[in-house]
């Protein structure tokens, strides 16, 4: 899924997972509830965003893995 224009990365060692669209770092999220404010904030549309879709690509785990054992720091 190279092509997604949003990239959630892994777990940091505080379960943190930075978040980017478009080549720009929007920030850190700890749920998927940050995940959808900090798209919303970089002019997506939340309710547009389908979490398992194709615009979002998710290393280290999916839309539910924040634990930093689950998807390990990248």
């Amino acid at each position: 899924m190279a092509d997604a224009p949003i990239i959630v990365y892994p777990p940091d060692a505080h379960g943190a997972r930075r978040v980017r669209a478009d080549g720009t770092i929007l920030g850190l999220a700890t749920n998927v509830n940050d995940v959808l404010s900090l798209l919303g904030d970089a002019g997506f549309d939340p309710d547009e965003i389908a979490l398992d879709g194709p615009l979002i690509e998710w290393r280290g785990g999916g839309a539910y893995a924040w634990d930093p054992g689950e998807g390990g720091e990248e």
